[in-house]
């Protein structure tokens, strides 16, 4: 079988043999560091972009050489951001562009992109625009 090219996704598995550490622990990371998502298919099969492996390669350069703890890595990111965690880290900053750089950290919020966090909230405004004429309406034909 012939090598994956360089932008090929990764199983967690070849994943796991490219960093040289256990499965276990890029799943155990993922519980960890919110930055980290790897693609998932039907059935939670995991899928590791080219970025995703610039970021886990950081987070263990971080934590393996560097002796930061995973506290230590989170405050990074909360911080400074995901550029700023995989320069840290010894990996290309540009290397995680197509992620975002969602710094600091303020949970899910953070997890999506500023284009679908303005689609949720203008659904969310058209869905309470729409609550309070169905509540008008109740009003209306109790007063009946």
């Amino acid at each position: 079988m012939a090598a994956k090219g360089p932008e090929a996704f990764r199983t967690i598995s070849e994943a796991s043999d490219e960093l040289g550490v256990p499965q276990h622990v890029l799943r155990f990371w993922e519980t960890k560091f919110s930055f980290i998502r790897p693609m998932k298919r039907a059935g939670g099969r995991r899928l590791y972009r080219p970025q995703d492996l610039a970021v886990l390669k950081s987070v263990q350069r971080l934590l393996h050489e560097q002796g930061y703890t995973i506290k230590g890595v989170q405050r990074l990111h909360k911080e400074h951001g995901l550029k700023r965690l995989v320069a840290g880290g010894g990996e290309d900053p540009s290397a995680v562009d197509a992620l975002g750089d969602a710094a600091p950290d303020d949970g899910a919020a953070s997890a999506m992109g500023g284009g679908a966090r303005a689609a949720l909230e203008r659904a969310l405004a058209e869905l309470e625009a729409a609550k309070a004429r169905l509540d008008a309406l109740l009003i209306g034909d109790a007063a009946s």
